[in-house]
């Protein structure tokens, strides 16, 4: 492969915070294509929908802007390789609609690989390195600064997609991800007030829940974690086309709230 899977940008020594970027890339290893059964124009316009787009560019540069710089984690392969932010398992809730470790079916319900599949080979040559370095990496923060904050930065689109299972609630222009172990009430405030100039600021709808590595899920409270969604439409062309003016705002809302978490 020419592009590495994954990639830990190193931030300040100090800094608590990890900005985590899953879905951003639109990158299929040639081994990895073969199995899925979309020509390539519908593999295109697929991406478009599935693919957080810019959200790695709008972390790189809210790490420039915030006073202490954070360090990112980014997922430099599609999703559609593997979404590192699922369960690998039945307990994954998504695997009603074919979107598990390994998607089987697209956002709008089609088939993206043909069933039965084994995902086994995809999970252990993608899936655990992934999480694996993502482990270490909060275990560095942990050791540097005696906490990790784990801010991980989505996108999703104005009108819901087929796939989504949540997809009847509120779409505020930014909804907040938390969880009852790993959210803290001022995390949640931090990103309420740094996002404020931007609309709205909803919780857990369309979207919820965070990302914390398995390690630490549910029985480390040093560990932190907000999910922050953007409604697309706020800052680019849906689906799948350019950044508009619309990200330079976000970006400093997010440099904003990078420094009130690292705090």
């Amino acid at each position: 492969m020419s592009e590495p899977s994954f990639e830990l940008l190193p931030g300040a020594a100090g800094s608590s915070v990890i900005l985590h970027v899953p879905h951003s890339a639109r990158t299929i290893p040639a081994g990895v294509r073969a199995g899925i059964v979309l020509d390539d124009a519908a593999l295109e316009r697929e991406l478009d929908h599935i693919t957080d787009a810019h959200t790695a560019g709008l972390a790189q540069a809210a790490a420039e802007l915030a006073g202490v710089t954070p360090w990112r984690f980014v997922n430099r392969l599609s999703r559609l390789v593997v979404d590192p932010e699922r369960f690998p398992d039945e307990r994954e809730e998504m695997l009603a609609v074919g979107m598990g470790a390994v998607y089987t079916r697209t956002t709008h319900r089609g088939v993206l690989r043909e069933e039965p599949i084994d995902p086994g080979p995809l999970v252990e040559r993608y899936f655990r390195p992934y999480a694996r370095a993502m482990t270490e990496a909060v275990a560095g923060r942990l050791a540097a600064t005696g906490r990790a904050v784990v801010i991980d930065v989505h996108s999703y689109p104005s009108r819901a997609l087929p796939y989504e299972l949540h997809g009847a609630g509120p779409r505020p222009p930014v909804c907040l991800g938390t969880d009852a172990f790993h959210t803290p009430a001022g995390l949640t405030a931090a990103a309420r007030a740094a996002f404020a100039g931007c609309g709205e600021t909803g919780l857990d709808s369309p979207f919820g829940g965070t990302y914390v590595p398995l390690e630490f899920y549910g029985t480390d409270a040093r560990v932190e974690a907000l999910m922050v969604e953007i409604r697309r439409d706020l800052y680019m062309t849906e689906p799948g086309g350019p950044a508009g003016p619309g990200a330079d705002r976000l970006a400093a809302a997010l440099a904003a709230l990078v420094d009130a978490a690292g705090r």
